[in-house]
């Protein structure tokens, strides 16, 4: 990779000042779509019926067309779980648009032949990726860039071009696209009555505002926005690590939820699926209530222990250690194992510093 400066998305650095609240809060939507995504059939379907009205979709097929990665046909299926920081409505209480919506965490989801098992592949949004030419939501086409952070996809040409260039990465066609949007992540927390996780030390971060001494812990909304947000008092203080963190916590929350009973509560139940249906925009494909709980059922019995978790293999970039650079023969091991349905093998994320960082094992589910 070379010209590596005319290729930046310029004033970057003046962004990631003035936008790192909600950056980390849409960390969280993200992770937290991924867990809807797994939940499966948790009981929400009967009640789904009435929701309807709250989905509107994006018709990623038609945006773009068919240069892309062939199906696999393989009984697997593939999932683009993005969380967008759009400033508009609800969200302007996390401050000002500083310039259009961005993608803050992708993750691939990958569902394996018979729904049993699951491999995430979280991109970590610093990542310098070649972005390619694609068409936005008004069919306009965007150009290309080379050596840009991943997550300008989303930023310059929406939902498509975040697929498209996800798709480019890892020649894996995605299925499915599902966006979240996270005004309502700590009621939902709540109306699940918490998050219970075990912390393995103490978590004192002041610019998360969260204080955890070791022990088991159930977190409330606001205690979850600060564990997602934290990565000051943890690892390295990089994205790296809190992308562990999150990692840990996602797990938590899926066991929470296929625990929690909820046909025991009619009402709590409603509540639930009427806020995560307002804060997901599905691809057209999912974007009813019938094929969304079809889609759910095929995956109820997925728990956390059957879901693999890793981030994109990838190095700090030497020039600038607020960026990554993707380890390109582990990845291409990550996108290989992925298209023929097989397990990613551990040697691909050996030499990664986005799983080796001394942040796991830090959150345990409770």
């Amino acid at each position: 990779m070379t010209d590596r400066s005319d290729s930046r998305i310029r004033g970057g650095d003046r962004r990631r000042k003035t936008s790192g609240k909600r950056r980390r809060a849409t960390t969280f939507l993200a992770w937290f779509a991924a867990a809807l995504v797994l939940l499966g059939g948790s009981g929400l379907g009967y009640v789904y019926v009435k929701l309807d009205g709250n989905l509107s979709g994006i018709d990623i097929n038609a945006l773009l067309g068919r240069d892309r990665p062939p199906d696999a046909d393989n009984g697997s299926e593939d999932i683009l779980v993005l969380g967008s920081d759009s400033r508009s409505g609800a969200n302007a209480v996390y401050g000002q648009d500083g310039g259009g919506a961005r993608s803050d965490t992708a993750m691939v989801v990958h569902v394996h032949k018979g729904h049993k098992t699951a491999s995430v592949v979280s991109i970590p949004r610093d990542t310098l990726i070649d972005r390619p030419e694609c068409t936005d939501s008004k069919g306009a086409t965007v150009p290309g860039a080379r050596l840009a952070m991943f997550n300008t996809a989303y930023e310059v040409g929406g939902a498509a071009c975040a697929v498209k260039t996800v798709e480019t990465m890892s020649g894996v066609r995605m299925d499915h696209y599902i966006e979240v949007d996270f005004t309502g992540f700590k009621k939902l927390v709540d109306q699940l009555g918490g998050v219970r996780i075990t912390t393995t030390r103490a978590i004192d971060d002041p610019k998360s505002h969260l204080r955890l001494a070791p022990g088991t812990h159930t977190l409330d909304g606001e205690q979850s926005l600060g564990l997602v947000r934290t990565r000051h008092s943890v690892g390295d203080g990089s994205d790296l690590g809190r992308i562990e963190l999150q990692q840990a916590f996602v797990k938590a929350l899926i066991d929470q939820v296929r625990s929690i009973g909820l046909f025991s509560s009619p009402k709590k139940l409603y509540d639930l699926a009427d806020t995560a249906t307002r804060a997901i925009t599905p691809d057209s494909e999912l974007d009813s209530i019938p094929e969304l709980v079809g889609f759910a059922d095929s995956l109820k019995n997925l728990g956390a222990k059957d879901v693999q978790m890793i981030t994109l293999p990838v190095r700090y970039d030497p020039a600038d250690r607020n960026r990554v650079l993707p380890l390109q023969a582990e990845s291409e091991q990550v996108w290989t194992a992925l298209r023929q349905d097989r397990p990613i093998p551990a040697s691909a994320t050996r030499d990664s510093a986005g799983d080796q960082g001394d942040a796991n094992g830090v959150v345990e589910g409770g």
